[in-house]
């Protein structure tokens, strides 16, 4: 008897399994068919009013605000300047004063700065 009920457990538990995979089945494809009808009548809806898509358009402006904020951010973008033409400071020449003499008493009252 033992058996018998196993084989009946295993045969109930693969029926099982079948059933929620066809569930699954049957949502996924009328999930897909739902938005195949929205979209074709999204579609005709833009054709007899003559504009565009709500969604369309919404993405169209972030692409173009995105577009607008990173030019030329990402290396290998067609239209952006050359990292090596940009200049952010004026550089000027720093010399040592001499040890001696008025310079080097004036550099010691002189608030701590670095030497280039």
């Amino acid at each position: 008897m033992n058996g018998l009920s196993d084989f009946l457990g295993r045969a109930m538990r693969g029926l099982l399994k079948l059933a929620l995979v066809l569930a699954a089945l049957v949502f996924v494809v009328s999930f897909l068919l739902a938005a195949f009808v929205v979209v074709v009548a999204v579609s005709l809806w833009s054709l007899v009013t003559g504009r565009k898509p709500a969604p369309v358009v919404m993405f169209s402006r972030m692409r173009e605000q995105s577009q607008r904020y990173t030019r030329g951010v990402w290396p290998g973008q067609a239209g952006g300047a050359a990292a090596g033409d940009v200049v952010d400071v004026q550089a000027t020449e720093v010399t040592d004063a001499p040890a001696g003499g008025p310079a080097g008493d004036a550099a010691a009252s002189a608030p701590d700065r670095p030497l280039r």
